[in-house]
């Protein structure tokens, strides 16, 4: 079972559920319609890594503000990478297919370790690639803040210790190849609580 790093010590996801649509300005970069409601799907514990890998398929990568659940409540924050295979994606769409394919492969869900959070308000997130900006959004941008993901969320699935939520991506997101120098930060205010770099591997 792969894991991820919370506090300094190995936690096991039994899932992720990320959200779908959350920022309006990646909404219009990928000619999506706003939701109506939040929009759910989930990454299995087998997509967790903590490298990233350049998918064989034409593929996006797309930063996130990730949270670790524990008790029913957010008790943790880390920076997240969802790398959805494009091609598949807009097939499965346009048949009305499911996107398990597309975005629950394996090595789909890249995490930095995770640090305990009390107070979750005036968060963001950075993602560079070779030292250049590449994404930046906070929790202001969101069509749906956390806490009330967490709530939705709850409506629909049992959430176990250490799985972890996805909050959705802001505008930005794009590709990166093999050896890039990828880095992504979780910031309150102007204190970074969170930076991991990685080499991207083939």
């Amino acid at each position: 079972m792969n894991y991820v790093i919370f506090n300094h010590e190995k936690v096991y996801p039994t899932k992720i559920i990320c959200v779908g649509r959350n920022y309006v300005e990646h909404i219009k970069e990928l000619n999506n319609e706003i939701p109506d409601d939040i929009v759910l799907f989930i990454k299995p514990n087998s997509s967790i890594s903590l490298d990233v890998y350049k998918p064989k398929k034409t593929f996006r990568y797309e930063g996130e503000i990730s949270f670790i659940i524990k008790e029913g409540k957010i008790k943790g924050v880390g920076f997240g990478i969802d790398l959805t295979l494009v091609e598949e994606q807009e097939k499965a769409k346009k048949k009305g297919l499911p996107w398990e394919k597309a975005k629950a492969f394996d090595n789909s869900a890249v995490f930095s370790e995770f640090v305990p959070i009390d107070d979750i308000s005036d968060l963001s997130m950075e993602f560079y690639i070779n030292n250049s900006l590449k994404q930046k959004g906070d929790i202001s941008l969101m069509i749906f803040k956390p806490e009330e993901i967490l709530k939705k969320v709850q409506e629909y699935f049992s959430l176990e210790d250490y799985d972890i939520i996805m909050t959705g991506t802001p505008k930005g997101v794009g590709s990166f190849s093999v050896e890039d120098k990828v880095k992504g930060r979780i910031l309150k205010g102007n204190k970074v609580l969170v930076e991991k770099e990685w080499t991207v591997l083939g």
